[in-house]
């Protein structure tokens, strides 16, 4: 994976705490339900990586999906890159951040949710950081 952002693991450990490395560098996963945004429904506002900063989702992307973690259905365009994740014995399509690299989480598509793009982009909080705002990025 290349993105513009190469930074190397000892500077993202300089400027990450140690769940935030684990996470967006080692493409861990928070445990469900334990998210500072999972029950976090602004109206306005943007979602940005916490790495690097980038603006991500806006807080009317967001809806509520009882999976333990934000749910989203579209990213800001470009801001959000998908590759495939054949871990855990599955096929599934993992979501960076396009100018870090930083693992968000995963999406997921067809569920059935009332949304524009039946999409879930299921984000683990601590790759977030949410900044108020009129929602434009």
């Amino acid at each position: 994976m290349t993105s513009p952002d190469q930074r190397t693991n000892d500077e993202w450990r300089a400027i990450l705490n140690p769940e935030q490395f684990r996470i967006l560098r080692e493409k861990g996963t928070e445990r469900p339900g334990t998210g500072e945004y999972d029950s976090h429904y602004p109206t306005q506002g943007v979602y940005n990586c916490a790495g690097c900063g980038a603006a991500l989702y806006k807080a009317t992307h967001k809806f509520k999906s009882g999976c333990g973690w934000p749910a989203y259905f579209d990213s800001i365009p470009g801001a959000v890159t998908r590759h495939s994740d054949g871990s855990l014995g599955m096929r599934r399509t993992e979501i960076v951040c396009s100018r870090c690299g930083g693992h968000l989480g995963h999406v997921f598509k067809g569920e059935g949710f009332s949304t524009p793009t039946d999409e879930r982009h299921c984000v683990n909080s601590v790759s977030l950081r949410f900044q108020e705002g009129d929602g434009d990025a």
